[in-house]
């Protein structure tokens, strides 16, 4: 029974510490996916429960942290598929003015928000870029599409953003992205 033990303890160390380096970013991207904290733990928690049954699997490690942020976007995408999204009339709603937090003000919650207005065909890959930090070539081969289409994509994403923050120079705040 001992190399059963073994394998499990082996198994087991692999995926904590596949855990303990992929936890973060996987929260950060889940977040920027839904916009809810609770929402997002959630996703992170069943992307790592998929990631334990099919670990196995696994067929590159170099390759660990694309196959998680895959994991993550199809259980974003089951979300809908599971349940109809909740639907009330707004005007119902008491809603509290938006232009009271004082976040609101600051520049990181300005890109956040012009981030957060573009279509999802420009928003995705360069969240992906941002704050996953995966090249190109990894952002085409996630989201099924042509190394030039991800890089025209991300070229109009920086634009449109240049344009909804009012930025003159084209290379300033967001080229640091």
């Amino acid at each position: 029974m001992k190399p059963v033990n073994a394998a499990m303890s082996s198994r087991q160390d692999q995926f904590e510490a596949l855990v303990r380096g992929h936890s973060t970013d996987l929260y950060r991207y889940a977040y920027w996916l839904c916009g809810q904290e609770a929402l997002a733990q959630d996703l992170v928690q069943d992307t790592f429960l998929r990631a334990w049954r099919a670990l196995d699997r696994l067929r590159e490690v170099s390759a660990v942290k694309a196959w998680l942020i895959t994991i993550l976007r199809r259980e974003h995408a089951r979300l809908f598929e599971r349940k109809p999204m909740p639907s009330d009339d707004i005007d119902d709603l008491d809603l509290p003015d938006p232009q009271a937090t004082p976040e609101r003000s600051t520049e990181e919650s300005r890109l956040r928000q012009a981030m957060a207005s573009l279509e999802p065909k420009y928003r995705e890959p360069l969240v992906l870029q941002v704050l996953g930090g995966f090249s190109c070539s990894e952002i085409a081969e996630q989201l099924g599409l042509g190394e030039a289409a991800v890089m025209t994509q991300l070229f109009r994403a920086r634009q449109k953003l240049k344009g909804q923050l009012g930025l003159e120079d084209p290379l300033a705040e967001v080229s640091e992205l």
